[in-house]
């Protein structure tokens, strides 16, 4: 359970947070009106309670590894919403970030689980 919650509360990390982005880019760079970036300022806010529900206490942990999972979601957002065409190399860099990302979140819990 905890680990899927985990997976859950990162991936609506990465929506809140990148289409809340995604709409101040729209507002300000498209000239699609203030209420873009007004929603993108919710949506922001909403980013940071959903990060602060991550089980783990440590604040530094837990978003150095959502820095992996906003790489793969920005190139992800990228495909669906604005039609971006992604190199191998970003394919390859975003499993890179994810890796780390699995690494830095779930690492203590394995280690934890075999000591003592």
């Amino acid at each position: 359970m905890t680990t899927a919650r985990i997976v859950v509360l990162f991936v609506i990390a990465a929506i809140a947070e990148i289409g809340g982005a995604w709409l101040i880019w729209q507002a300000v760079r498209e000239n699609r009106g203030w209420w873009f970036a007004l929603l993108g300022i919710v949506a922001l806010a909403a980013y940071g309670f959903v990060a602060a529900f991550q089980p783990d206490a440590n604040f530094g942990r837990v978003l150095a590894a959502y820095g992996g999972v906003f790489v793969a979601g920005s190139l992800a957002w990228g495909i669906v919403v604005d039609g971006f065409r992604p190199t191998t190399w970003d394919y390859v860099g975003s499993g890179v970030a994810l890796l780390g990302a699995a690494i830095i979140i779930f690492a203590p819990v394995f280690t934890d689980a075999t000591e003592g």
